[in-house]
């Protein structure tokens, strides 16, 4: 089983990108705090590079930026590659199957209809109270 849940912030904003055959990927870090305190009383923090394809990452990157508080569930991978002068570097980084947007964009900067998260839900007059 290769589950990865985490909730993290932004470290920047995503890169958006197209392969030759058209997909487009973006690629983030997120930074997540570790659940206990070390030596000194603070929380030590991971940086978590994420990947996600296609509309998702299209998705991310056009919704997303510095400091954006997201919760990520996907899969660990590992994959390596070899450097110009022959050495064996290793990537470790998640893929993204789901993205969940879980703060608002800074208030000086209003959003725009096509830029509401893809699960928000305008209910309107809908509305129970």
């Amino acid at each position: 089983m290769n589950k990865v849940i985490l909730i993290g912030r932004l470290t920047g904003d995503p890169e958006l990108r197209y392969t030759p055959s058209g997909a487009a990927v973006a690629n983030f870090t997120i930074a997540v705090d570790r659940p206990y305190t070390n030596k000194q009383g603070e929380r030590d923090t991971d940086f978590i590079r994420i990947v996600a394809w296609r509309k998702l990452g299209e998705v991310c990157a056009n919704n997303l930026g510095k400091g954006r508080l997201v919760g990520v569930c996907g899969r660990m991978e590992v994959r390596s590659y070899e450097t110009q002068d022959g050495q064996r570097r290793w990537v470790t980084e998640v893929i993204a199957e789901e993205v969940k947007f879980l703060d608002w964009p800074k208030k000086d900067k209003p959003m725009e209809d096509s830029e509401f998260p893809p699960d928000f839900d305008d209910h309107g007059d809908d509305m129970p109270f």
